[in-house]
């Protein structure tokens, strides 16, 4: 009897280590695109052709002490609950300091692909999460209180996987990130419940992305084309989806003689060295398919962000 109860007690001990040594996402705390547009911290993308408002993380954290202290507070919540964290300003200068990370990308036969600012940033960073931040100092006589909201996304869809807000209790003297981290904490352990699920998820049912094929203009081939095996390009492709997606997990959206377009791609969380896996990850080893033999087909292969990859037929 003695000896069962002991046993027992081992298997327990041993599942409750084995959660606590869960791996947890990493993640980069960014102030919201409301608060950074409400405060004038944001910059003009050219998204080819459309004007776009993206915000500008450098002018809000060189203009405003209080984007960085509030940034600290929840960067300080989450390391104290283990969470590994990619620091935003960090990742910034870093960005500064690397001439060779390019916001345009340019073929050989002239086509241009832009990349917006911020996803070269989340490529930089490779956060699995981001956890975007809005906050409201609300003022009622001497007194403050913090209206606030917590979203977490996924940095390779954009797609929201948890989400907490509330106004905390006012206070006479309180300065803004201490009101952040009151109002918070009562709600924090919940919201990383939830980005734990999502991320746990990811492990058995895959990372999702998005991939295009595309074909150049000039080429004198397309994806109904069946000069590259027993079947036409395009099926050849859903094929190689099929039998290296995540449990073959991910939707054929749209596929005409000129693209193709595969989105809800689940994809391995890892390699087979180990190392985390991204969209242009996966694309490259149907990108190396395609150009090698027996195919030889002339391809370029662009990454937008973590979660996006194309890969262009024809051309360079």
């Amino acid at each position: 009897m003695k000896k069962t109860l002991i046993l027992c007690g081992l298997i327990i001990a041993g599942i409750t280590a084995s959660f606590g040594q869960a791996k947890k996402p990493t993640i980069m705390v960014v102030p919201s695109d409301n608060w950074c547009i409400k405060n004038g911290f944001t910059m003009e993308f050219d998204n080819e052709g459309t004007k776009v408002v993206i915000p500008d993380y450098k002018k809000a954290f060189q203009q405003s002490t209080e984007v960085k202290l509030a940034v600290s507070a929840i960067n300080g919540m989450m390391a104290d609950r283990g969470f590994p964290l990619k620091d935003l300003e960090s990742i910034m200068k870093s960005l500064e300091s690397d001439a060779a990370e390019d916001a345009m990308r340019t073929s050989k036969s002239g086509a241009e692909v832009a990349e917006n600012p911020v996803d070269i940033l989340k490529k930089k960073a490779k956060a699995d999460i981001i956890m975007e931040l809005t906050w409201t100092v609300n003022k009622t006589g001497p007194k403050k209180s913090i209206t606030w909201i917590l979203r977490g996304l996924d940095s390779y869809t954009n797609k929201q996987v948890a989400s907490a807000q509330g106004t905390g209790a006012p206070s006479m003297s309180a300065e803004v990130p201490v009101l952040i981290q009151e109002a918070v904490t009562a709600h924090i352990d919940n919201f990383n419940v939830q980005l734990q699920a999502h991320f746990d998820d990811m492990f058995v049912n895959g990372r999702e992305i998005i991939l295009r094929v595309k074909v150049w203009d000039d080429w004198d081939y397309d994806l109904e084309s069946e000069d590259f095996g027993d079947d036409e390009l395009g099926m050849i492709i859903e094929e190689w989806m099929d039998e290296n997606t995540q449990k073959g997990r991910y939707n054929t959206t749209d596929m005409t003689e000129t693209m193709a377009l595969f989105e809800q791609v689940r994809i391995p969380m890892y390699n087979a060295k180990g190392r985390a896996l991204d969209a242009r990850g996966f694309a490259k080893v149907l990108y190396k398919k395609l150009k090698g033999d027996p195919m030889n087909i002339p391809c370029k292969l662009v990454q937008k962000g973590l979660g996006r990859a194309t890969i262009y037929l024809g051309g360079k």
